[in-house]
């Protein structure tokens, strides 16, 4: 059954839940529901009691998807507060958690279009992340929390800081099929680590600039 099948996709993913009808009361799994509702109306033209089923659902979830966006298969977003604009494609098998934006683009040259972001089958993005214009997040690729991607991401990469850029995983870390939050900790961690190194040897040659250039001047005025 469609549904059974859903909702222990979602069990796979989120080690939280006891029973199936936990994961139904999921406000993630509410928003894609009248989601569903809202794409169809939408497809049929009738913009305002889709916006209404939009409304509706962002009032229960706080979870704002807009009617226009498409979803696939077994679509988990873990809590809410997440934004998925018009434009937005969404694969077989995402998860989002909370505080994500999937953004736009203004179009200033007036024509509307592709303004959101492609997420492809697999591909996880971690909490307060934002995938921002019509770029392209590839299959199984793996957004940290808080990143900022604005170019297109490979399949299978892992992407931290901001702007994003990919760092390197462990062979057996990339052939796992589901990695909570997106990013293994250790590899959020070197990333981090070694940005603080940097930031630590910049300090340190701008404290012996400035030693020395008040020695000079102690020198000038003596």
């Amino acid at each position: 059954m469609g549904l059974i099948a859903y909702l222990d996709s979602i069990k796979a993913r989120d080690p939280a839940p006891r029973s199936r009808w936990e994961v139904l009361l999921y406000p993630g799994v509410l928003a894609l529901g009248l989601h569903r509702v809202a794409h169809a109306l939408f497809g049929l033209r009738l913009f305002f009691l889709a916006r209404f089923i939009n409304h509706l659902s962002r009032f229960l979830t706080a979870i704002d998807i807009h009617p226009g966006a498409r979803i696939g298969r077994n679509f988990f977003i873990d809590h809410g507060f997440t934004v998925i604009g018009e434009t937005a494609e969404i694969g077989d098998n995402v998860t989002i958690y909370q505080c994500v934006t999937l953004g736009g683009t203004s179009p200033d040259n007036g024509v509307a279009g592709k303004r959101h972001p492609t997420i492809s089958d697999g591909a996880i993005v971690g909490s307060g992340a934002q995938v921002l214009g019509p770029v392209t997040v590839g299959a199984r690729a793996r957004i940290g929390a808080n990143a900022v991607v604005t170019r297109d991401v490979a399949a299978g990469a892992v992407m931290v800081g901001i702007p994003a850029r990919p760092v390197p995983v462990e062979a057996e870390t990339y052939q796992r099929a589901f990695v909570p939050y997106g990013t293994p900790c250790r590899e959020m961690s070197e990333a981090s680590m070694t940005r603080f190194d940097a930031l630590e040897r910049e300090l340190a040659a701008l404290r012996a600039e400035l030693a020395r250039a008040t020695g000079e001047q102690e020198r000038d005025r003596a």
